[in-house]
């Protein structure tokens, strides 16, 4: 979209008959819809900005809904929190399962507002090398960095209750990390979601994807489904184009959009590489995986549009993922149930239920051809037990099941791991895989497995950053000022509630 309307002559080649990669619709028999992967978006003033720098207002051509509850947590050790964004409702939910805490939420939305503005400039610039650090944005940011403390660490200064924090922890899972290791700066990621509202695009989270690709189309750019890159065509060190079962086509710049570590090892030689050799790649630190259930049933059920349950033991949980590597006897489990918001994800009076628990990536200690299928009755029973479900298993109509072998074999992910390379320190940044690539001239990225990193916010704002690095490279002007907010054209999706949360205008 944004190359198109600075007037580049783009072409996107993509391996499968639709748009979207992991951010695309999964269907199953039966008229069953499912988000493949991301099941929501957050932060969509990413988005707004995208889409009025190319002259269109987002919200005029995806219909989003807030959802509030944005989500229920249930926790293993006892209580539920139904997770909003109004602070009087929040600081009351907090209060019923431990009164103490219920004065920190106001504390921590101040605090972490703050943070964000001030990290926001640094997630939103490219980092080039190491003198990129001495940046003034950055030298500002630092103080809230608190590079010695966990997220879990960090929101103790919050919330004494271990299941209080876990509501603003747990989402490091995004990152593909554990809460008691992820960097503090990421304690963001929940103030997100708090802040600016979690939304559920109507047709699932595809809806966004298939729009962008229209858009794109709109402004010239031309997109060739189902045909994959098969090979990089190189000058010498340079990348001058790729290869396609259509033959080579040759371009003044290669922006690679594969899975990172996936497309090294596959595309480019190892002898062009230095900083990110196969070797030095496997020696990295990868995210977690995740295990996938797609369930469609023949019986409506009335739960939240998304459920999170965490385990009693899930500190242990963390460590079975990260550490052992190795299935924990206690999964922690998300269901999202999107047709108790949108009827278009399962035929009427029937449900598509999406199930993920998050696992190791591929290890020698989990043979998945043999619990593909068992780990699937231990997903089930807690299904059963904690999300009252007693009668999943006479209901399933139509199933698909993804484990991280199949992550890594049919959809090109390094490992399995779904969130790409891990957020510690010693990966962010200019330790990242930088978006104008240095090891290859002429290659570009775009992805989770650059710099910001992984979530959809962050990944879209990393398309800005190389998007600005491109143009500039290539000798193209274009006023990257975003324009102001157009007046609304169509009414909000849902107007402030009468009960005072905000509703859609008022974030946007």
């Amino acid at each position: 979209m944004l190359l198109a309307k600075a007037g580049v002559d783009v072409h996107v080649f993509e391996k499968k008959p639709y748009v979207g990669g992991r951010t695309s619709t999964l269907e199953l028999d039966g008229g069953f819809k499912f988000d493949l992967g991301p099941t929501f978006f957050l932060y969509t003033r990413v988005l707004e900005e995208l889409y009025r720098t190319v002259g269109k207002e987002f919200r005029d051509e995806v219909e989003m809904v807030r959802l509030d509850p944005q989500y229920r947590l249930l926790f293993g050790a006892g209580g539920q929190i139904d997770a909003t964004g109004d602070i009087e409702r929040m600081s009351a939910e907090i209060a019923a399962i431990s009164p103490e805490d219920k004065d920190g939420f106001a504390r921590y939305m101040e605090e972490n507002q703050d943070k964000l503005e001030r990290f926001r400039p640094v997630l939103e610039k490219a980092f080039n090398s190491w003198l990129d650090l001495i940046d003034p944005a950055f030298l500002k940011a630092l103080p809230m960095l608190r590079p010695t403390k966990s997220v879990d660490q960090d929101l103790q200064r919050y919330f004494s209750d271990e299941r209080v924090r876990l509501a603003f922890t747990f989402q490091s899972k995004y990152l593909g990390m554990s809460p008691f290791r992820c960097p503090s700066l990421f304690t963001i990621v929940s103030h997100l979601e708090y802040a600016y509202g979690v939304w559920h695009p109507m047709g699932g989270c595809a809806a966004v994807s298939q729009n962008m690709a229209k858009v794109a189309t709109e402004l010239g750019a031309q997109i060739h489904l189902d045909e994959g890159v098969d090979e990089l065509i190189f000058e010498g060190k340079r990348v001058v184009g790729i290869r396609t079962k259509t033959g080579e086509h040759r371009a003044d710049a290669v922006v690679m959009n594969a899975d990172f570590a996936h497309a090294m090892t596959n595309l480019v030689p190892d002898k062009k590489r230095k900083r990110w050799t196969d070797k030095k790649l496997d020696k990295k630190k990868y995210s977690c995986s995740t295990y996938m259930l797609y369930l469609g049933l023949d019986k409506k059920y009335d739960t939240q549009h998304h459920t999170i349950y965490i385990p009693e033991q899930y500190a242990e949980v963390m460590e079975d993922i990260e550490d052992r590597q190795v299935l924990s006897d206690h999964p922690a489990v998300y269901v999202q149930n999107p047709g108790v918001t949108d009827p278009s994800m399962a035929p009427e009076g029937k449900s598509a239920l999406y199930v993920l628990v998050p696992v190791t990536h591929q290890s020698e200690n989990v043979d998945w051809s043999v619990q593909r299928t068992a780990y699937r009755e231990k997903v089930l029973d807690v299904v059963e037990t904690v999300f009252g479900m007693e009668d999943i298993r006479d209901h399933i109509v139509a199933e698909k099941i993804v484990t991280p072998d199949d992550w890594s074999a049919v959809y090109h992910v390094h490992k399995g791991a779904t969130f790409n390379l891990a957020h510690g320190l010693d990966q962010m940044l200019h330790l990242r895989p930088r978006n104008r690539f240095d090891e290859i001239p002429g290659m570009y990225l775009v992805g989770g497995g650059t710099h910001p990193g992984s979530g959809l916010p962050v990944i879209y704002e990393g398309a800005r950053i190389t998007s600005k690095l491109l143009t500039k490279d290539l000798g193209v002007s274009f006023d990257w000022t975003v324009p102001e907010p157009a007046p609304a054209s169509v009414p909000a999706t849902n107007p402030k509630p009468a009960d005072g949360t905000r509703g859609y205008d008022e974030v946007a």
